[in-house]
């Protein structure tokens, strides 16, 4: 448990910093004066003036902000000096809001391209061959270890990973003979399978069979520009993944259930801690580009909404209105409580299920 809060602060730590430090930089080249960078929601925890901006964390660990002046466009707030918010052109303010998604978004290309120079790309084999076996698993019971190549599963031949999965799954708690290959030597043991509860991705739960091995994975060095261009290019995949999967969850291909929250990620980045710093990096790119979507949606209360109020703003020639703006974020706001709820809900589903 501990594991898992200390990697969700991290995490969620390093990313609400990058998309408020994100704010912030531009808002300052652009000369608007900030007046708040903070980590967390109120109440402050500490914190400590330098300049015209108080740097502070929050009791709150679930976002940030930056508090800019000027930056509502209320009659009381606005005084039309050059250093607030209001008073700089629409396509100021637009980069100001833009900057921190952007910032998430480059966030993520630059862990990637870390993970790339240090580890080199992936590359999945297509062979049945062993790359770890979890200790006190049928596997490890039944002797098999890494390097070990699986040829037969019963009496079916395997020569890939996928076909041993295939036969493996379909028999939870079942007595099974694995047979595989050490050097020149064959061997084989029976061994009973271990009961693992999963979702699908239809949000049923199934029991399927595991035995606690993973493939082996070996690694092709990229080079410089090999590792920037995959770090670029597994970013955008990971935003096409996102929308498809929005659009699956809208038209019902998959179920909402899969859908996340903070105890969903508490966990998520405790068990990548487990396999080193490196797998933890990799889900906090993956976390990234998510938060750089959602965003950008166009709802009022997020990056998106006020990006959607500057564009109203430049075709309409004034401001929205304060009643206007008002009654968007309020609704935008109950749809944030409400998603909120869902997501927790979907958590507490899914730790009553499967565990912590």
């Amino acid at each position: 448990m501990i594991l898992e809060i200390l990697s969700f602060i991290f995490v969620l730590g390093l990313l609400i910093f990058v998309h408020e430090l994100g704010h912030f930089a531009v808002a300052k080249w652009c000369g608007i004066r900030v007046e708040t960078f903070s980590l967390g929601f109120p109440p402050k925890m500490i914190g400590f003036r330098r300049g015209d901006t108080e740097y502070c964390i929050s009791w709150i660990p679930l976002g940030g902000y930056v508090k800019m002046s000027g930056e509502k466009p209320d009659e009381a707030d606005i005084h039309g000096r050059p250093y607030e918010f209001m008073s700089k052109p629409a396509w100021q303010r637009a980069l100001v809001i833009f900057a921190g998604p952007a910032m998430n978004y480059i966030l993520a290309v630059f862990l990637l391209f870390g993970i790339y120079l240090v580890k080199g790309q992936p590359i999945q084999t297509q062979s049945s061959e062993i790359g770890m076996v979890v200790d006190g698993d049928p596997a490890a019971k039944a002797g098999i270890q890494a390097g070990d190549k699986i040829i037969a599963v019963d009496d079916s031949l395997i020569t890939t990973f996928e076909e041993m999965y295939g036969l493996v799954t379909v028999k939870p708690g079942a007595e099974i003979k694995l047979t595989w290959q050490r050097g020149t030597d064959t061997m084989y043991a029976f061994t009973t399978t271990r009961p693992d509860t999963v979702m699908n991705m239809q949000g049923e739960v199934e029991v399927i069979g595991k035995i606690g091995v993973a493939r082996q994975v070996e690694y092709e060095s990229m080079g410089l520009f090999g590792s920037l261009k995959g770090g670029f290019d597994m970013a955008n995949f990971y935003v096409l993944q996102i929308f498809q999967f929005l659009r699956d969850v809208i038209t019902g291909s998959v179920s909402s259930k899969l859908i996340g929250g903070p105890l969903f990620i508490a966990q998520a980045a405790g068990e990548a801690a487990k396999q080193g710093i490196l797998p933890l990096l990799f889900l906090a790119s993956i976390l990234s580009v998510n938060l750089c979507v959602v965003n950008l949606v166009p709802i009022p209360v997020l990056d998106g909404g006020q990006l959607l109020f500057l564009l109203i703003e430049k075709i309409k020639g004034s401001p929205v209105s304060m009643k206007g703006r008002a009654i968007a974020q309020q609704v935008g706001f109950v749809f944030l409580i409400l998603l909120i709820i869902f997501v927790t809900k979907n958590d507490i589903w899914r730790i009553n299920i499967f565990g912590w």
